[in-house]
C-alpha cells in the first residue's frame, strides 16, 4: 500500500510539473500580434503585457508602437514598427522580460521603430536562448486602402502565418542567439485629418489615454461614456 502511494505521489508531482508554464512580459509600448500560428487576442482598453508559454520553442510576433511629439507642430503622432519575430526556447517555469536593448526607455522612438533592437532576460539571471528577426510587413492605413493603394496586408494574418512555421530545436547547453538585424520600414501615422482617417486617430488617442490613466480616471470616463449611449 505504501509503495502504491509513493508511485501515485511521484506521478502527481510529474503531472504538476508538466503543467507549469513560463511567462513573457513586454512593456506598454509593445504589443503581441501572434504566437505559434495563432493570433493573440487584445482589447482596445486593455494592454496585454503577459503571455503564458509552455515548454518548448515558440515563435512570437511583436510590434513596437508609441506616441511621439511631432517635429514640426505641437501635435502628437503614432510611430509604429513593422512586426519582429522572437524565437524563444522555454526550458523551465521561468519569468522572461523583453525590453529595448539600450535601456528601459526608448530615447529615439522613430529611429528605434525602423528596426527595434530588444533583449530578453530571465528573472533568475539564467541564460536565455532566443533570436530576433525583423520583418518588412506593413499595414495599410484606412485612406490608402480606400483609394486602392498599398499592399493591403493584414498584419494579424501575415504575422500569424509567419509564426506558424517550423521552429528551431534548442538544447539546454546552447548559448543565447544574437538578435538578427534586418532593416524594416517604419509606419508613422500623423494625427492630422489631412493624412489619415479622423475616426482611426480618435480611436488611437482614446486607447493611448485609457492605457495611461489611473483607475479613478477610467471609472469616471466609463461612467460618462455610458451616459452618452
Amino acid at each position: 500500500m505504501k509503495s502504491l502511494m509513493s508511485i501515485t505521489a511521484i506521478l502527481a508531482l510529474l503531472g504538476s510539473s508538466s503543467a507549469l508554464a513560463a511567462n513573457l512580459n513586454i512593456p506598454m509600448s509593445f504589443e503581441y500580434l501572434a504566437i505559434d500560428g495563432k493570433k493573440v487576442e487584445s482589447s482596445l482598453f486593455s494592454h496585454k503585457s503577459d503571455l503564458e508559454l509552455s515548454q518548448g520553442t515558440h515563435k512570437i510576433a511583436i510590434r513596437y508602437h508609441d506616441m511621439v511629439q511631432d517635429d514640426f507642430s505641437d501635435s502628437e503622432s503614432f510611430v509604429k514598427s513593422s512586426p519582429f519575430i522572437v524565437t524563444l526556447a522555454v526550458d523551465g517555469d521561468h519569468d522572461y522580460t523583453l525590453k529595448p536593448a539600450d535601456g528601459d526607455i526608448v530615447k529615439q522612438p522613430k529611429s528605434f521603430a525602423k528596426s527595434p533592437q530588444v533583449e530578453i532576460t530571465r528573472s533568475d539571471k539564467g541564460a536565455v536562448i532566443y533570436k530576433v528577426t525583423q520583418t518588412d510587413f506593413t499595414e495599410d492605413s484606412f485612406v490608402t486602402s480606400l483609394f486602392g493603394g498599398g499592399n493591403k496586408q493584414d498584419i494579424a494574418a501575415v504575422t500569424t502565418a509567419a509564426t506558424g512555421g517550423a521552429v528551431l530545436a534548442a538544447s539546454a547547453s546552447a548559448t543565447p542567439t544574437a538578435p538578427v538585424s534586418i532593416p524594416a520600414p517604419v509606419e508613422a501615422m500623423p494625427m492630422t485629418p489631412a493624412s489619415a482617417d479622423k475616426g482611426e486617430h480618435a480611436q488611437q488617442m482614446l486607447q493611448y489615454w485609457w492605457l495611461h490613466a489611473d483607475d479613478k480616471t477610467r471609472k469616471e470616463f466609463m461612467s460618462w461614456a455610458i451616459q452618452q449611449l
